[in-house]
């Protein structure tokens, strides 16, 4: 009785040094993989990584990390044109990542993700300066806001024979998604002061697009809705490189 009383005493012991020495391999591995990413990614801040799953240490033996979750808050994607846009609280969920003998690289067979754009950077690509639409009309748009229901309100500003209009015009825009860009377009078209205008020149003004490219490890762009700041993005991908 007292030899199965030690037996479960080490057992115990060598149990709880493992689980200590495992966390502290994992807690290691985040920092390392944070400051690689980091400098994979040139990134202006180091980014949240943590490895989920236990044990971590047999993970590591069979080269397969099962979930990998990576958070970055502030990241800044190209946008066409040598622009960029800037993208708040990035987070991706990564999948099955196979990592290399020398950890110098690691693959994720899946990522799925969250993003955000506020409406200021949006605001970036639509017609934000007077631009001509018709004889004696000149229109701008002078903000973006949520519209409800996945909707943008984009608000419109014009000037009609030299008068500008008592108040902005609101139109309520679908947002979608189309390969690496986001589309705004405009439901309904607005009226300005009852001046006969066509649609394609309203939409020069109303409707625009962004794109959004070169997202870390090459996910994509899936979803986008419109929220309370800005737009809400789900990104998905596979074969997404985290390092290397």
């Amino acid at each position: 009785m007292r030899a199965l009383r030690i037996l479960l005493i080490v057992v115990v012991v060598l149990g709880g040094l493992f689980v200590a020495a495992d966390r502290l391999a994992v807690n290691f591995a985040e920092g390392e993989a944070a400051d690689r990413l980091r400098s994979t990614e040139n990134l202006a801040t180091t980014p949240d990584v943590s490895i989920n799953g236990f044990p971590f240490l047999t993970q590591v033996a069979g080269g397969t990390l099962d979930d990998v979750r990576v958070g970055i808050s502030d990241y800044r994607a190209a946008a066409g044109d040598g622009e960029d846009i800037r993208i708040d609280d990035l987070r991706a969920d990564m999948k099955g990542v196979e990592f290399s003998s020398d950890f110098g690289s690691a693959t994720a067979a899946s990522a799925t993700g969250t993003a955000h754009i506020a409406y200021d950077e949006l605001l970036k690509t639509a017609r934000s300066e007077p631009t001509q639409i018709a004889p004696g009309v000149t229109a701008e748009v002078v903000g973006l806001s949520d519209g409800g229901n996945g909707r943008i309100a984009v608000e419109v500003e014009a000037t009609v024979l030299g008068t500008e209009l008592p108040r902005p015009v609101s139109v309520l825009s679908t947002v979608t998604v189309k390969g690496d860009t986001v589309r705004v377009s405009a439901e309904a078209l607005p009226k300005f002061g009852g001046v006969e205008i066509g649609e394609s020149q309203i939409r020069a003004i109303t409707d625009f697009e962004q794109r959004i490219d070169e997202l870390p490890g090459g996910i994509r762009l899936d979803k986008v809705e419109a929220a309370g700041t800005g737009v809400e993005i789900t990104v998905k991908g596979s074969n997404v490189r985290l390092a290397g």
